[in-house]
């Protein structure tokens, strides 16, 4: 009887041992820039504009399902405004804003996920105009086979916490009703595929 509960005892060891040695093999996903969008809106008092940015390229690292990294690079020369106006894409890209000459990419990486309620909050350091900050954004995240699809609610990105100071209140106290809101909206909708 002591050596039948001794070799139970044996072959329970052996199978946690085992267990706590299993690694999940972490899959990448490249993101198809083409099919990819990145949305953009910001305000000033008298109205909003809207538009668009391209990626340059990103990838999507998963393990067990999960987000666990990846990167995204965005080409901020293709920033674009929705009416077409070449004055404002111009502006832009100045030095008022994102100053493309000197800062012609800005960079997301992903340093974890969390999912809640059907959600899933991506956390990464956002790189613009050479500053880095953490942001955290919910997206709905489905994976079907050898292709991932995100797609971001919209979340809020602060330009002052990157140096962008055009009209800004935060670095100007002066301005009235002639200013441009620090917050701007982002939304993105990304595919990928193994």
């Amino acid at each position: 009887m002591k050596k039948t509960g001794f070799i139970v005892i044996a072959t329970l060891f052996s199978a946690f041992i085992f267990m706590g040695q299993v690694v999940y093999s972490q899959e990448n996903f490249q993101v198809n820039i083409e099919n990819s969008t990145l949305n953009w809106k910001g305000y000033k008092p008298t109205g909003s504009h809207t538009g668009t940015i391209k990626l340059l390229s990103g990838n999507f690292q998963m393990e067990n399902n999960n987000i666990v990294g990846g990167n995204f690079l965005v080409d901020v020369s293709t920033i674009k405004d929705d009416d077409g106006s070449a004055k404002l894409e111009g502006h832009l890209k100045s030095e008022d804003f994102f100053e493309i000459a000197v800062y012609p990419t800005s960079k997301f990486e992903i340093s974890k996920s969390e999912t809640k309620n059907g959600k899933t909050f991506i956390t990464g350091n956002m790189t613009i105009k050479g500053i880095t900050k953490q942001i955290t954004f919910p997206a709905t995240v489905a994976v079907n086979n050898d292709s991932l699809t995100l797609i971001s609610q919209t979340f809020q990105i602060n330009r002052a916490d990157f140096n962008i100071k055009y009209k800004s209140k935060t670095f100007f106290n002066d301005l009235k009703d002639k200013f441009v809101n620090d917050d701007f909206d982002f939304q993105v909708t990304i595919i990928a595929k193994k």
